[in-house]
């Protein structure tokens, strides 16, 4: 077995360790948090053992789990490489580009280490419906709402939300970014908490992002819109729904006729049947056979990067727009 550790055991990582121990690859030997209340916690509740140290956790695993505050990771990450450990951490992979640039130097240096980034809506089963679908859109509409939580404005609302769409944009439309315009306001927090992007792509699929952490709902939520079909995925509630455009009958069941200037088409309705699965358990299990298996993990360093680099590409066009209004 695996033998893991958790940096961390805040909100999400409490999750995570609950996650694990019912993982059989892995062997949960401790964590580690400063937060002396919150060790205890865990300690009491699962009968734990609270390592002294991230350094002391270290030693004793093969795995490093990184649940920490986003500041925290390139640090930790870095040292966890250093002592060649296997590593999950969590998204966005660092605070800047630059450590991430860092981080992935570093694991060029080490290609046995397996490291994986927490983009855990790749896993959310509405996602994992669409994995024997044709998907190949031009425009797709994201939108991200949750209500405030002062637990997340340690980073803006593009890394703290935002990034999950990004994540999946990026690894469905297989084409780069020709040009970014976005704009954003800082409500309650030192950062936006409210944002909205635009992504054109050099093979002229568009993207827009809506990511708030001040609405009064939550909503999580993905279109897709490509030349003979529609699809929805809702993550919160874990659906999908795809609406495909024929030019003959498929079915008798959920089809419906479209009378149209080239003729009669057939909408074909259907929603893929999701699986029940818990997607923080199932990203962690990934790792786990990644490593056991000797494959590349199911989202790497390179992944990470690429969506925290779109990320800071799109604050740095909300920081000019606010640079211009407050200069008019």
């Amino acid at each position: 077995m695996l033998k893991i550790g958790v940096l961390g055991v805040g909100h999400l990582g409490k999750i995570h360790v609950k996650c694990i121990r019912e993982l059989p690859h892995y062997d949960l030997v401790g964590f580690y948090d400063p937060d002396v209340a919150k060790a205890r916690a865990i300690t009491e509740q699962y009968g734990l053992h609270c390592f002294e140290s991230a350094e002391a956790l270290l030693e004793a695993v093969d795995v490093v789990d990184i649940v920490t505050p986003t500041l925290t990771h390139f640090e930790l990450a870095k040292a966890a490489i250093a002592k060649g450990k296997h590593l999950f951490i969590e998204k966005p992979l660092t605070d800047t580009r630059a450590q991430a640039v860092q981080l992935l130097e570093l694991a060029r240096q080490s290609p046995k280490l397996k490291i994986q980034v927490g983009h855990v809506e790749r896993f959310n089963p509405a996602m994992q419906a669409l994995e024997n679908e044709e998907v190949d859109p031009m425009f797709i509409e994201a939108h991200r709402l949750a209500v405030f939580n002062p637990r997340g404005t340690d980073v803006s609302v593009v890394l703290d939300l935002m990034i999950h769409d990004l994540d999946i944009v990026l690894h469905l439309v297989k084409s780069p970014i020709r040009y970014i315009s976005a704009s954003g306001v800082a409500v309650v927090s030192d950062q936006p908490d409210i944002c909205n992007a635009r992504l054109e792509f050099e093979n002229g699929c568009v993207a827009n992002l809506t990511a708030s952490r001040m609405s009064i709902k939550q909503m999580r939520k993905l279109r897709l819109f490509q030349r003979d079909a529609y699809i929805s995925l809702d993550f919160m509630n874990k659906q999908a729904q795809l609406i495909r455009l024929h030019d003959s009958p498929q079915s008798e069941d959920s089809q419906m006729e479209l009378h149209t200037s080239n003729g009669i088409k057939y909408l074909d309705i259907s929603m893929p049947p999701v699986q029940a699965v818990n997607a923080i358990q199932l990203e962690l299990q990934k790792l786990a056979e990644s490593i056991v298996a000797d494959q590349p993990t199911a989202i790497g360093l390179e992944d990470g990067y690429k969506a925290l680099d779109v990320a800071h590409r799109i604050l740095e066009e909300v920081n000019r727009r606010l640079r211009e209004t407050s200069l008019s």
